[in-house]
């Protein structure tokens, strides 16, 4: 056995946990969001593969936060990325995000969120579990959690990945 190869937990646990993501958004988009229910999810708005508006991009060109609750249309989600159409400003528009540049997910409803920290992808991520939401934006639209930032995440709840790294 090779001494130099490691199995590389940090990578199957960003990849375990990203999974969460991408199945709470699958099962959304195929039986809606359930009850009171609403996620929030923030992203790094300059990944490759990110696909907005460019006045949204003008707007927050690092990161993003979106909520899905009462007024989303058209959520696809595949291995990759999902893709959602919002109101910005009275319009909709399409937006889509690889689950790469995803750095936080919560549902302050049930008190859970995953917080991944703004290092690419390969870089020392964190996750946690807790309340996540400093507040609701008003009346669904994705422009006001847009302005708020992520949510917050609690410290006391968070597991640092590095901490299981092995020393070099």
């Amino acid at each position: 056995m090779d001494e130099e190869r490691t199995l590389d937990y940090p990578r199957m646990i960003r990849d375990a946990l990203r999974a969460v993501v991408r199945e709470a958004l699958a099962q959304v988009a195929a039986e809606g969001l359930p009850g009171p229910h609403q996620l929030f999810i923030g992203y790094r708005s300059g990944d490759p593969g990110v696909r907005m508006p460019a006045f949204l991009r003008d707007l927050h060109p690092e990161e993003m936060t979106i909520v899905l609750q009462h007024q989303f249309w058209d959520l696809e989600v595949d291995s990759e990325a999902f893709s959602v159409t919002l109101t910005f400003g009275g319009s909709r528009h399409r937006l889509t995000v690889p689950f790469a540049a995803v750095v936080t997910f919560a549902d302050p409803a049930v008190s859970f969120g995953l917080r991944f920290d703004g290092s690419p992808v390969g870089g020392e991520e964190e996750a946690g579990e807790g309340p996540k939401a400093a507040g609701e934006p008003g009346g669904g639209e994705a422009e006001t959690a847009a302005a708020a930032g992520p949510p917050e995440v609690a410290a006391d709840n968070v597991v640092r990945l590095d901490r299981f790294r092995g020393k070099e």
